[in-house]
Parts: C-alpha cells; structure tokens; sequence
C-alpha cells in the first residue's frame, strides 16, 4: 500500500545507489535500439534516461548521472518527501532530477556527487 505520511516516508525510504551511471539524450526518433530506463515527450523532441553504456553502445552521448531510487513506496499524492529531499540535496549543492514512477521516486545526481548524495538521503531516514 502506498505511503503518504511524510516522517513514515523519510524514515522508511531506504534510498539505493544504482551501481552504474545513466544518461539524459533527446531521441530524434526512428526504431530506439535500446531499452530506456524512462521517456519523456516534450515539444522538443523525446528525452530517453537509459543507462550511460547502453547510449554510448548506441553512438549517444551524455554526462554520466547516479540513480538513486527510495524504495519505499510512495502515494502519488504524498505532500513534502519530493520538498524534503530537494532542500536536503540542494544544502549540499547537488542537483536533482527526479522521476516518479507509481511505486517509486528515482533520483538522478551528478555522478561524482553520488556518495554525498546518498549520505545527505540517509540522514534523513534518521532524522
């Protein structure tokens, strides 16, 4: 069942560092030879989150970004964790992407900023 008490998500979020770095690239289109992580369709063009080797295999290039997915499974309709977590990440000068699947939030850090990252999320499970 999904959670939406705020102090029962931070304490429970239990975030998980991916152990490989993802990529952002704008498709322009065509049969996509690679299995996407996450598209996103904007005026522009479709924006693929895949992971980093899978698009450079494909000749695409990208900045190499961390996934950090909290495992706890939140409501849609939650109030603050997304707040939360973006004030704690940003104290810490770290810039966050999000994308909220039904069960889960994936956030997406610089990937040289992925330990900091995570140390800043685990502070607030235990706060």
């Amino acid at each position: 069942m999904a959670e939406s008490n705020l102090q029962v998500l931070l304490r429970t979020m239990e975030p998980v560092l991916h152990p490989d770095p993802y990529g952002y690239v704008v498709w322009a289109g065509g049969v996509l030879l690679i299995e996407p992580f996450a598209t996103i369709a904007e005026a522009e063009g479709m924006t693929v989150v895949a992971p980093l080797a899978e698009l450079q295999a494909a000749g695409m290039v990208s900045d190499p970004w961390a996934r950090i997915s909290l495992t706890v499974h939140s409501d849609l309709a939650a109030v603050g964790l997304t707040a939360t977590f973006a004030t704690a990440l940003g104290a810490e000068g770290i810039s966050c992407n999000v994308i909220a699947g039904y069960h889960h939030d994936h956030l997406f850090v610089q990937w040289e900023r992925r330990g900091d990252a995570l140390a800043a999320l685990r502070r607030l499970s235990i706060a």
